[in-house]
């Protein structure tokens, strides 16, 4: 049986070490540690890569990190809530502001100001959002899918460290189920009182289940839950293959039967993650927990890479030894 290791903390320690030393603590410590190895496994092995994005992620300023990933090629397929592309549109001209979640409410919508916990958000980034949409929502005569129109969108946003615009640009499929629900499916609507848009919200299932299918093994990012989550494992039921890895991060627990917080082994009932499948659920705030992740997977890629590169070295030097007296 293994033992608790007391962590270490020293100046200058790298997310990585500092992750590794969490791998011999309990409770979330442990689980996150984890949540690196698997996420390790799934960035360098050959599984296509499930992200899927709930909560306030753009607000609370998770947007660049996302892109970022997007870039890196460490994302295949994106499922995402309309309101962080709400959101995500609405930094490529403006920003989002600190506050504190104890406003008065009342004054705050008095001087046109929207409040998501202690983030600010004014009422003229809403209506230039609102303006730039009813410019680049497409007119066509054809209908298209959900991720047509997420494609379209992303191709029409200039800011590089735009979703999706990365998406875009990175040729990787964005889906966003639930897409009435948020302030592009409300524009898209009024944009179709006067002229032509007709969007199949049922075309991007067939799509995201060919690339389930088409999979030679798959691993998925949960970070939230909600539609996102539901939609991408469910894409699981209709091929004979189910997800090989798993990560969740949430702060939802089960006990209520909610989505959010029901357990990844829970899915392995339904066909939707493998019996076999590696997965943990690291319960915290995803704002925590998925920059931490994150940085201390890319670290350790990096050290793999320059390991990798210096064996590579060494081997051409020893293979060619007569290189070295060649003077």
């Amino acid at each position: 049986m293994d033992t608790v290791h007391q962590l270490e903390i020293a100046p200058g320690m790298s997310v990585d070490i500092l992750v590794q030393g969490m791998a011999h603590c309990g409770f979330g410590a442990r689980r996150l540690a984890e949540a690196v190895a698997i996420y390790e496994n799934m960035l360098s092995g050959d599984f296509t890569k499930f992200l899927t994005l709930s909560g306030a992620m753009v607000p609370a300023g998770m947007r660049n990190m996302v892109s970022d990933l997007i870039s890196r090629g460490h994302v295949d397929v994106l499922v995402i809530t309309g309101a962080n592309l709400v959101h995500d549109i609405i930094e490529s001209f403006g920003c989002h502001c600190l506050g504190t979640p104890k406003s008065d409410d009342a004054a705050l919508r008095a001087a046109g100001v929207s409040r998501i916990y202690d983030v600010f958000l004014r009422d003229e980034d809403f209506v230039s959002f609102e303006e730039l949409m009813q410019r680049i929502l497409p007119q066509t005569q054809k209908t298209i899918s959900g991720r047509e129109l997420m494609s379209t969108l992303g191709e029409k946003i200039m800011d590089r460290n735009s979703i999706l615009r990365s998406a875009f640009d990175a040729d990787v499929p964005v889906f966003c189920p639930a897409l009435p629900d948020s302030m592009i499916g409300l524009q898209a609507w009024m944009f179709g009182q006067t002229k032509k848009l007709s969007v199949d919200a049922f075309a991007d299932i067939k799509e995201i289940v060919d690339i389930c299918y088409n999979s030679k093994g798959s691993g998925i990012v949960i970070v939230g839950g909600g539609v996102p989550k539901n939609f991408a494992l469910q894409s699981m039921l209709v091929t004979p293959k189910s997800f090989d890895l798993a990560i969740q991060l949430t702060t939802d627990t089960p006990e209520n039967g909610g989505l959010s917080g029901a357990t990844l082994s829970e899915a392995i009932s339904w066909g939707k993650i493998s019996a076999g499948a590696r997965y943990v659920t690291v319960y915290g705030d995803a704002t925590i927990t998925f920059p931490l992740m994150v940085a201390a997977t890319l670290e350790r890629l990096e050290k793999n890479r320059k390991g990798s590169m210096n064996k590579a070295l060494w081997k051409s030097a020893a293979e060619s030894p007569g290189d070295a007296n060649n003077e």
